[in-house]
């Protein structure tokens, strides 16, 4: 039954919001430029599109988008120019963990909720109850990563390869931590920049220490490089691959045959449309944007729709709507959206599945093989 609600959701209804609701102003601070390219315009786009959609229901959200590049200053910067006096109910967070870093204590001194899908687990760990994440954390999917490793492929020699920014760090400490819990640890723990334009050395390194699995955590350029060579070194290595291979436009720089074998983790693969809910938001971004949706797009979709859910239901209860008491009612609802139900934990974590999905060979269009769910911790 919960698809329908989901389904329903798709179309939120002009009588939710009275007639005279103030329109909302909601900075989208996204990376646009830079090595999370790919990321930031999926969560740009998942955010425009529940715009879209809640502007022909009658509510109105106005999104102003700026780029914040890849560096921590630019979103600082980012930040300055969008929030102002008086500042938005809430601000679209940029999924770059070293960016949120910077801009959790400016959200705190402002209290301002920051609706996000970054997925660096220190996140969570800061204290902030301005965070409000809609895409699981390192903390989920690395479980889910290395769990789907060692107790479904039965690998015994995983070598994992990983980047060198935040995020790469903050996923190859939630592997490691969960492979010496599966008592499997790795043979080889190898960090590359996302400057560097050749992994043979990494990969043969990985063939040397006889691995068995390939786990990788990079950012989408260097999984497509990392992938393409490795099928070139080591064609019969399995490969679980972090959530950026699952995107459409990542899987789209390989070619099926170099996508054969190769799984990721991720919160979920719209393209597989696997619900009459997600089926619907999969038809509704294809026809504004002409492409296929990521997990990206659809948790920050899900953010902005619960967003809009909490402003609606704080406008019908009277009284002023201020980004603190936005804050404190997300901080309480339920939200089912196309990617799952989504509650705080009440450390900013929205959601806690995570889910395998894999390549077969035929096609660029990864199926689902596997879900894990953890309750809060």
């Amino acid at each position: 039954m919960g698809w329908r609600r989901s389904a329903v959701a798709l179309a939120f209804c002009a009588c939710a919001v009275p007639a005279r609701a103030q329109d909302v102003r909601l900075p989208v601070l996204v990376p646009l430029t830079g090595f999370v390219a790919l990321e930031g315009t999926s969560q740009k786009n998942g955010a425009l599109l529940a715009t879209k959609e809640l502007a022909a229901g009658g509510f109105e959200i106005t999104p102003e988008v700026l780029d914040t590049a890849a560096t921590p200053e630019a979103a600082v910067n980012a930040w300055t120019r969008a929030v102002g006096d008086p500042p938005p109910l809430a601000v679209v967070g940029p999924i770059l963990g070293t960016q949120m870093l910077a801009l959790l204590p400016l959200a705190k001194e402002r209290d301002v909720p920051l609706i996000t899908i970054s997925g660096t687990a220190r996140l969570s760990e800061m204290g902030v109850p301005q965070l409000f994440r809609f895409f699981p954390s390192d903390a989920t999917v690395k479980v889910a990563h290395a769990r789907y490793v060692v107790e479904k492929l039965g690998a015994r020699r995983p070598a994992v390869i990983y980047q060198s920014t935040a995020y790469g760090q903050s996923g190859r400490e939630q592997l490691a931590k969960t492979f010496a819990e599966l008592k499997t640890p790795p043979v080889l723990e190898e960090s590359v920049a996302t400057t560097v334009n050749d992994l043979t050395p990494a990969l043969l390194r990985a063939k040397a220490a006889n691995a068995d699995v390939l786990v990788l955590h990079l950012h989408a350029p260097s999984t497509v490089l990392a992938i393409r060579q490795a099928r070139q070194l080591l064609p019969n290595l399995p490969i679980v691959a972090g959530s950026a291979i699952h995107q459409p436009a990542t899987a789209a720089l390989l070619e099926p045959a170099e996508l054969k074998g190769v799984c990721a983790e991720t919160a979920a693969s719209p393209v597989a449309a696997a619900t009459p809910a997600m089926r619907a938001f999969l038809d509704a971004y294809r026809a504004t944007y002409k492409s296929d949706p990521d997990a990206y797009a659809a948790a920050q979709y899900d953010g902005v729709r619960m967003l809009a859910d909490v402003i609606a239901t704080l406008r019908r209860g009277g009284g002023p709507v201020t980004p603190t008491r936005v804050r404190e009612k997300l901080s309480v609802s339920r939200y089912e959206g196309v990617v799952t139900t989504y509650w705080s934990d009440g450390k900013g974590d929205m959601t806690r599945d995570a889910e395998i999905v894999c390549f077969d060979g035929t096609d660029r269009v990864p199926r689902p093989v596997a879900r894990y769910s953890f309750p809060p911790r």
